[in-house]
């Protein structure tokens, strides 16, 4: 039986590309129009594995997924990147000056606000995936609306591209993560990656501590992030990405923060791919 990966969106959506790209093999590709379903198909077992966008270069980090992972429970096996390519694209045609609406992800439009920026008469409408965009454009055959999304994406559903590339900042990528339910274990390569996560006591120099301690163990830190605790005003949960050559000084590093933090958890180990 193949194996079953959640992705967002639909079939020609950047996470679809990423699934088959990172995988390599047969799978069986499921498609959640929301990232709140993907976490909870997965935590439900309903897929065995996920891949879900964490962060892009232009847009930044997808903080609502962070949130999705930590309550889910669910584990960080791996990490994928990948340059994303946007592309205008409307039934075939029509000129850029014709379009009054265009539909998309809203980090897809938010990576093209400058493309946008020059063509004021445009609506910018945020959808649920991109891929799915194009293909309801496609199947209602609607005129003077268009579509942000992949070339693929495009060529599946037989869209016009109006305007290529049309990202802020042509060295566009997106961070991936692979998750599943269960922690990854070494399997003939090298885990030299972490992901954290740890909530503070409310004391000063807490953070600059535990800061101080990641880099007395040798570990590289390569992601920040905080995230407010929701029933707790004013307080944050952190989000941290460690890279690190001996395994040794990671388990080192968690003894110690396991003392002083309020919480710690491990989301994951893994291989890491930005090399």
């Amino acid at each position: 039986m193949n194996k079953k990966v959640g992705i967002q969106g639909i079939q020609g959506s950047f996470h679809h590309l990423v699934a088959m790209d990172y995988y390599h093999k047969d799978i069986a590709v499921m498609e959640h129009l929301s990232f709140h379903e993907l976490a909870q198909k997965l935590a439900g077992r309903e897929t065995n594995e996920a891949v879900m966008a964490i962060e892009n270069s232009i847009a930044g980090s997808i903080l609502p997924n962070y949130a999705l992972i930590d309550e889910y429970n669910l584990s960080v096996i791996g990490e994928h990147y990948t340059p994303v390519n946007m592309n205008l694209m409307a039934i075939e045609g029509q000129k850029i000056e014709e379009i009054k609406k265009v539909f998309s992800h809203p980090m897809a439009l938010l990576q093209c606000k400058e493309f946008f920026k020059k063509h004021p008469h445009i609506k910018l409408i945020e959808d649920a995936d991109t891929a799915e965009a194009a293909r309801r454009i496609s199947e209602e055959g609607k005129l003077k609306v268009a579509a942000v999304a992949s070339p693929a994406a495009a060529e599946m559903y037989g869209l016009e591209i109006l305007a290529k590339e049309i990202h802020t900042i042509k060295s566009n990528a997106t961070r991936f993560l692979v998750l599943g339910t269960e922690k990854q274990k070494p399997n003939g390569e090298k885990l030299d990656k972490a992901s954290l996560k740890f909530d503070l006591k409310s004391e000063r120099g807490s953070l600059v501590s535990v800061l101080n301690i990641l880099r007395d163990c040798c570990l590289d830190m390569t992601k920040i992030q905080s995230l407010p605790i929701i029933d707790e005003p004013w307080k944050y949960s952190f989000f941290v990405d460690v890279i690190f050559e001996k395994f040794d000084d990671l388990e080192k590093a968690i003894n110690v923060l396991k003392l002083m933090t309020e919480e710690l958890k491990v989301l994951g180990i893994y291989k890491n791919k930005l090399v």
